[in-house]
């Protein structure tokens, strides 16, 4: 295994280095917006940054942010060590555009979690476009992490080649 050698991070910025483990819940007034099928399917100023070491924000909205009809239950279900049992939704975009289980939530989340109760977080990987305070998010590599990576965090980030070990 190699040993990560964080990026130093610039003014402004944060290293997700600095991040704690268990991981840190903080509230955030940023501009957020979802776009599955070429439409908006959430949109708010009020969410939730979860910040862990090694990982970028995973963004978790309340769920009046979505719109009527943009999520549904799906099958499947995951365990946190730190949040607890998650459940999964789908995002329902305009013409019809399905993203399957790219949304969870933890309905009963574990002690120090609770502001998360109900509130929802998507994989950017799986929509068309998620924004933060205009600015277009890259996705957190590796298919099973919902970080959200912006120019105010640097990495490395877990999911990247070469970081199944940390």
């Amino acid at each position: 295994m190699t040993r990560p050698r964080p990026v130093p991070p610039a003014p402004g910025q944060e290293s997700v280095w600095d991040y704690p483990r268990p991981p840190r819940v903080e509230q955030s007034a940023a501009s957020i917006t979802v776009e599955l099928g070429g439409v908006v399917v959430a949109r708010t100023t009020t969410s939730w940054r979860v910040l862990e070491t090694s990982h970028p924000p995973t963004y978790y909205l309340p769920r009046s942010a979505f719109a009527p009809g943009a999520l549904r239950e799906a099958d499947g279900a995951s365990w946190c060590e730190w949040k607890g049992q998650a459940a999964y939704l789908d995002v329902v975009g305009g013409e019809g555009v399905v993203a399957p289980g790219a949304a969870w939530t933890y309905p009963a989340p574990s002690r120090g979690y609770d502001v998360l109760a109900g509130a929802i977080a998507v994989m950017p990987a799986a929509m068309d476009r998620c924004t933060v305070d205009g600015e277009v998010v890259v996705p957190q590599a590796g298919g099973f992490y919902g970080g959200w990576i912006t120019s105010r965090v640097v990495g490395p980030f877990k999911g990247e080649r070469g970081t199944h070990g940390w």
